[in-house]
């Protein structure tokens, strides 16, 4: 039986990287400096954001679960396979063959995954459920 995903993966294309302008001095968000050209450097984002080229991929994010964490609907998850999970990281995780991002919280006597958002609860994962953690969010990229 196919997994069931709300989340749509994709794998970083290292081999087309374009690097792009960057202003290393900061922009600032308050009050314009009368100062500097923009006299930038290059970057490339995939370099910047992705520390193990072999176990990182991307994923969409679908829904509003993770909002309090600052995931909205369509922001673009980067994810590292090679992380390991521990309490508090935000986690890809594949629970009873279903996919969804949650923050993983570890008792004694329990793990959650806690959404971060008052109008979902939390899920306890028990020993009937079937849990694959799938990777460790590092970065989320938004559009405005």
């Amino acid at each position: 039986m196919p997994m069931k995903s709300p989340l749509t993966f994709f794998k970083p294309d290292f081999e087309n990287s374009r690097p792009l302008p960057y202003f290393e001095g900061g922009i600032k968000a308050g009050f314009p400096s009368p100062a500097a050209d923009f006299e930038g450097t290059q970057i490339s984002l995939d370099k910047v954001l992705v520390k193990n080229f072999e176990a990182t991929f991307y994923a969409k994010a679908d829904g509003n679960s993770m909002i309090g964490a600052g995931i909205d609907d369509g922001d673009i998850m980067v994810i590292d396979r090679s992380l390991e999970p521990k309490d508090g990281k935000i986690a890809v995780c594949c629970i009873d063959g279903e996919f969804t991002v949650k923050r993983i919280k570890m008792e004694k006597e329990a793990l959650y995954l806690m959404p971060e958002n008052a109008s979902f609860k939390p899920i306890t994962v028990t020993e009937d459920n079937k849990l694959i953690i799938w990777g460790i969010v590092t970065y989320v990229i938004k559009s405005v």
